[in-house]
C-alpha cells in the first residue's frame, strides 16, 4: 500500500491584475476583454521553474525526514535547461544525500500527473518526492498571457496511507495535439478551442475518469473532490456531469487567484481537495495532455496534518497585487528594456568551483566548530573563532531553514538589478551567524532594521554569453506570512 505522506505548494508574491493587462492591449485584441478578471500569479525576475520547485519542495518535507527520501522527480515543461538535469539542482539545494536518484519528466501537460503515478507504483523501494513546477511563457496580447499562472506543488510518495491512500489509475495514451511547441520555439502553438472540447476533454478525459471508475467498481456519486485540471471554463463540470459526479464535489480551478500552472496544476488542486477531504472520501484526480491520466485516492482524515508550514493555503494568501503590465513583460523576457553600462560586467560561470561549493553554493550550508559553537559560512578548515582558531574542527550548519533579522540594509539604486532598488544588508539567523545577503520581494515597508525574514532559493545571475543560470539564497520579508 503507498499513499501521499506530505504535500507542499509554492506560489510567487505577485498577482498581476488581469485587468491591466486588457488595459494595455486593448487597441489591439479588443476581444480579451471577456477574460479581464481576478489576477494571475506571475514570478518573479529571480524565480523559474527550479526556485519555485525548491520551495514547494521545502513546504513538503516540513515535518518530514529528508533522509527518507530516495528518489526525486521533477515534471516541468518550462524547465530553464533542456541538458543540465533541473531535479540535481533541486536535490543540491535541500541538501538531499548524493545516493538519491534523480529525474526530470516533462514534454506534456500529464507529465506531474505521470510522474505520481510511478511514484506511486515504486513506493515499495522507498519515498519518492515529486514536484511539478511550471512558468510556461506565453506571447504577449494572447490568452494564454492572462490564463497561465506560475507555480509548484511537491508530494512525498511513500509506503503507507499517510494523509491519502492510492487506490489507482487508469491512463488514455494518444497523439492527440491540442498544442505543442517545438525545442526552437519561444511559445505554444494551438489548435481549435470546439474540437479541443469535445474530442480532447469530453472523449479522452472522459474515457479515462469512466475508465477508472469502472476499474474500481465505483459510480461517480462515490467521488467526493473531483480535481480536474482543464484550463476550459466549465469543461471540469461537464466532464462531471458526464461521469455521474456531483456538481459540488468539482474542486475550484484556481483560475480566479492563480492562473493554469500547467502540468504543477494537477497536484496544486489536489493540494486543495486534500485541504478540505475528511476521512474516506475519494479524490479523483485528473491530468490532461496528449491523453489523459486518472487518479483515484482515499483521504485518511489527516488534513489538519497535511501542510505543517502552510501548503496551499498559505501559498496563496501571501500575495500583493502588480498592476504594471510592463514590469510583467519585462520580468518575463518580453520586454528588451536599456539597461545601462552598470549591467555589463562579467557573469561567466566558474563551474568546476561550483561543482566542489555546490553544498554551500546552492545547500547554503555553512560550518559550526565543535569546540567552540562558532558558526561561519563559507565552511572552512580554520574556525574564524579570533581567540580559538581550531583546525579540523568543523561540521556542516545548514543556514536555508533558520530564521533571521535585518541588522543593517540598503535601498541601492545607481547598482544595477532588474527590479530596482537593489535591496541588500547584514542578517543575523537565529542561532548565531551573520551574513551580507540580498532581500527579494522587498519593498520599502517590509524592510526594516529587525525586520524578520527567512531565506529562499533564487536565481543570483544570468549569464548572456552562455545562458547559464546562477542560484544562491536570498533573504524574503518573513512578515508578510511567509
Amino acid at each position: 500500500m503507498s499513499g501521499i505522506l506530505s504535500i507542499g505548494a509554492y506560489v510567487p508574491l505577485m498577482r498581476l491584475q488581469r485587468a491591466a493587462v486588457y488595459e494595455a492591449n486593448k487597441w489591439f485584441a479588443p476581444g480579451l476583454r471577456g477574460l479581464a478578471r481576478g489576477e494571475r500569479a506571475i514570478a518573479n525576475w529571480d524565480e523559474d521553474v527550479v526556485t519555485m520547485a525548491v520551495e514547494a519542495a521545502r513546504d513538503c518535507l516540513v515535518g518530514q525526514d529528508a533522509a527518507d527520501v530516495s528518489t526525486l522527480l521533477l515534471a516541468s515543461t518550462s524547465a530553464p535547461f533542456a541538458d543540465r538535469q533541473n531535479a540535481g539542482i533541486v536535490k543540491e539545494a535541500l541538501t538531499l544525500p548524493d545516493a538519491v536518484l534523480t529525474l526530470d519528466v516533462g514534454t506534456s501537460q500529464k507529465a506531474g500527473t505521470g510522474a505520481l503515478i510511478q511514484a506511486f507504483r515504486s513506493a515499495d523501494s522507498g519515498c519518492t518526492l515529486v514536484a511539478a513546477s511550471e512558468k510556461r511563457r506565453a506571447r504577449p496580447a494572447s490568452e494564454d498571457e492572462l490564463a497561465n499562472g506560475d507555480a509548484a506543488a511537491a508530494l512525498l510518495v511513500g509506503p503507507g496511507e499517510g494523509l491519502a491512500r492510492f487506490i489507482g489509475s487508469h491512463s488514455v495514451s494518444a497523439d492527440f495535439v491540442d498544442h505543442f511547441r517545438t525545442t526552437a520555439a519561444e511559445f505554444d502553438y494551438g489548435w481549435e478551442a470546439r474540437w479541443i472540447r469535445e474530442e480532447g476533454y469530453a472523449k479522452l478525459a472522459g474515457e479515462a475518469v469512466s475508465g477508472l471508475l469502472a476499474a474500481q467498481g465505483l459510480s461517480g456519486l462515490d467521488i467526493a473532490h473531483f480535481a480536474a485540471a482543464i484550463p476550459a471554463k466549465g469543461a471540469a463540470g461537464a466532464l462531471a456531469a458526464k461521469a455521474g459526479i456531483a456538481a459540488e464535489a468539482v474542486v475550484d480551478d484556481l483560475a480566479a487567484n492563480l492562473g493554469f500552472a500547467g502540468c504543477a496544476h494537477p497536484l496544486l488542486m489536489l493540494a486543495a481537495a486534500l485541504e478540505r477531504a475528511k476521512a474516506g472520501e475519494k479524490i479523483l484526480v485528473l491530468g490532461f495532455g496528449q491523453g489523459a491520466d486518472a487518479l483515484l485516492l482515499e483521504a485518511t482524515g489527516a488534513a489538519g496534518q497535511a501542510a505543517p508550514a502552510g501548503g496551499l493555503t498559505a501559498a496563496l494568501a501571501r500575495s500583493r497585487k502588480e498592476e504594471n503590465y510592463l514590469k510583467y513583460l519585462a520580468f518575463a523576457g518580453h520586454l528588451n528594456l536599456e539597461l545601462g553600462k552598470r549591467a555589463e560586467f562579467d557573469q561567466k560561470p566558474v563551474l568546476t568551483a561550483l561543482y566542489r561549493n555546490r553544498k554551500a553554493v546552492l545547500g547554503l550550508v555553512g560550518g559550526r566548530c565543535t569546540v567552540t559553537g562558532t558558526v561561519q559560512f563559507p565552511r572552512s578548515e580554520i574556525s574564524v573563532n579570533q581567540n580559538e582558531p581550531a583546525i579540523g574542527t568543523q561540521e556542516d550548519y545548514p543556514f536555508a531553514h533558520r530564521r533571521a533579522k535585518v541588522l543593517t540594509y540598503t535601498a541601492d539604486s545607481l547598482t544595477y538589478t532588474p527590479d530596482p532598488p537593489n535591496y541588500y544588508g547584514m542578517i543575523e539567523f537565529d542561532g548565531g551567524g551573520r551574513m551580507m545577503i540580498e532581500f527579494t520581494d522587498a519593498d520599502p515597508a517590509s524592510i526594516y532594521v529587525g525586520a524578520p525574514v527567512r531565506m529562499m532559493f533564487r536565481i543570483k545571475a544570468h549569464d548572456e554569453r552562455s545562458g547559464f543560470v546562477k542560484y544562491f539564497w536570498k533573504a524574503v520579508p518573513a512578515a508578510e506570512g511567509n
